[in-house]
């Protein structure tokens, strides 16, 4: 089995042009064995609870274990004097083999003894200074090897959380846009499913070894509660640079022996990581939202949890910072509610309600006083945040779009044109859509052979921000450049006259003679409800 669960684009020139290969040094094997420490305590007291559990039940089943373990020496017995008879017949068949002086060493003509290496006068021998040159790497092949790792400056990385054959990891692909390459740099070994990423452009606790406050890194959430931090620029890692959570924290903080909690707290998240988002401009604040119902922002200078929040009464799976009031976060939850707090005044908040489990939220880039939810049940609400509801029930969205006919599991909006979303759905399909001036339109829809769809996202620059990473549950990842469909070039040529023309499609990854559904599927249809200027009013948009 094999599926990319979630993607994250990392922008040009931001990974360093020669990644590094991991060593191991003094202090590096210092933090793996502090974190090897508190893994082993932590397997420790789950084993511990995990005896004390069971046993009662290994009372009642002593009679039984004793009984067993009579009939094994039983058994033990026969099968030793068997061996011993069976031993006796074939001693007499071996001794012509002289066993008792295989090992005897020869010697050669001079009286020196001949080992498995021959002569011992004929090994080189070096100075415990000296460098042996069979242990180092040529110095061509040690540039060859640096060169296949380059990254160019004009390349971006594409992040993507894997499962195959019940292995879950990190893939790190490069693309390369002028060469219509896309290919796989290194990959990261995870704990558990991957579920969301989030680049990060800062190390935590501020700096680097090297002093840099600046860098190239990803937080990680996956099935388990702690959120961990891996360094993109180096390659072949095996423990990553910090961990958010209760795994992360310093063993003498611990009581030893003592049971996990189960239950909500104020320090670290105890239930899987379902969604994540990085401040911008606070670049030391990354908020994460879980099953376990709560919300907490982190403080990558401490690697610790600044505040948490209950905004909602089931699982929280997607968040977004406004992109201008950066203190306020937008969330969703199963509990079919979205809430926009401003995290210096957690207790004012605004909230939604939509018709099922929400999958995403997201301000709108273009117009911060709107954002958008998609829901489980395929629909995309667009909302006036200064439209406050005095209760969930009485939400009333701008306009609401019946965008698939199963959940809308992914959801992007073009960073560079307003009005221009895509959606992604679990029926397998990619919609490109034009909103603007509340009109919601299908553009075009595809099914790109990556199975069902968890992840569709724009390219973060502008250059190539026409550029569509979509991956499912067939494990593979392919780019679109949106830009080259006619009927994306169509719909949005008055807002960038560059798209004027016709040009052959762009896709990495996709055999030019897959099966592709063509740009206009005939006989479907897309039902859309707008406010109108006396109330609601429902249209059909063909394909």
């Amino acid at each position: 089995m094999s599926m990319i669960t979630t993607t994250a684009w990392v922008r040009r020139g931001v990974a360093a042009q020669f990644p590094t290969k991991y060593e191991i040094d003094e202090e590096e094997m210092g933090r793996i064995s502090k974190l090897a420490r508190m893994q082993l305590e932590e397997a420790k007291s789950d084993l511990k609870a995990a005896t004390e559990g069971a046993a009662d039940g290994d009372e009642a089943m002593e009679e039984d274990d004793k009984a067993d373990a009579q009939d094994a020496m039983e058994d033990d017995t026969k099968a030793a004097e068997s061996a011993k008879e069976t031993k006796l017949n074939d001693d007499d068949d071996l001794k012509e083999y002289d066993l008792d002086h295989y090992d005897s060493d020869e010697v050669d003509e001079d009286g020196e003894k001949i080992t498995m290496f021959g002569n011992v006068k004929s090994l080189a021998y070096h100075q415990p200074n000296e460098e042996d040159p069979y242990l180092i790497i040529p110095e061509e092949e040690a540039d060859e090897e640096r060169e296949e790792l380059q990254i160019m400056p004009m390349d971006n990385l594409l992040l993507a959380g894997k499962l195959e054959d019940e292995v879950a990891h990190l893939e790190v692909y490069v693309y390369e846009d002028a060469a219509d390459n896309l290919y796989v740099h290194h990959d990261i070994m995870l704990p558990a499913i991957p579920l969301c990423l989030e680049w990060l452009d800062m190390p935590v606790g501020g700096k680097n070894a090297e002093g840099r406050t600046t860098g190239n890194f990803v937080a990680v959430g996956t099935m388990e509660p702690d959120i961990e931090i891996w360094d993109l620029d180096v390659v072949d890692c095996m423990y990553p640079n910090a961990i958010l959570g209760q795994g992360g924290e310093e063993s003498s903080n611990k009581k030893k022996n003592k049971k996990k909690k189960t239950k909500a707290n104020d320090a670290y998240h105890v239930d899987s990581i379902l969604a994540l988002a990085a401040n911008r401009q606070h670049r030391n604040l990354l908020a994460s939202a879980s099953a376990d119902k709560t919300v907490k922002l982190w403080d990558l200078n401490t690697s610790k949890c600044a505040k948490s929040y209950a905004h909602h009464t089931d699982k929280v799976c997607a968040l977004d910072w406004h992109p201008q009031e950066s203190t306020v976060l937008l969330s969703g939850s199963y509990d079919r509610t979205v809430v926009a707090a401003d995290m210096r005044a957690p207790d004012v908040k605004a909230r939604w309600g939509v018709d099922a489990d929400v999958e995403n939220v997201r301000w709108d880039p273009h117009d911060a006083n709107y954002f958008y939810v998609t829901t489980d049940s395929g629909i995309v609400y667009r909302y006036d945040a200064r439209q406050i509801p005095a209760s969930p029930q009485e939400s009333k969205p701008v306009w609401t779009l019946q965008a698939h006919d199963s959940s809308v599991s992914s959801f992007d909006i073009h960073g560079t044109i307003p009005g221009f979303l895509v959606t992604g759905s679990t029926d397998k399909q990619v919609k490109l859509w034009n909103v603007e001036n509340g009109k919601p339109s299908m553009v075009v829809s595809r099914k790109l052979e990556v199975g069902k769809v968890f992840s569709t996202t724009f390219a973060p620059d502008a250059e190539v921000g026409f550029r569509l990473a979509v991956a499912g549950s067939k494990g593979v990842v392919q780019i679109w450049d949106t830009s080259t469909n006619g009927a994306v070039r169509r719909a949005f040529v008055s807002r960038l006259p560059s798209l004027a023309g016709e040009v052959a499609e762009r896709m990495v990854g996709v055999d030019a003679d897959g099966n592709e559904s063509d740009d206009d599927e005939e006989g479907a249809a897309d039902e859309v409800v707008a406010q109108g200027g006396d109330g609601w009013e429902s249209m059909e948009e063909d394909d």
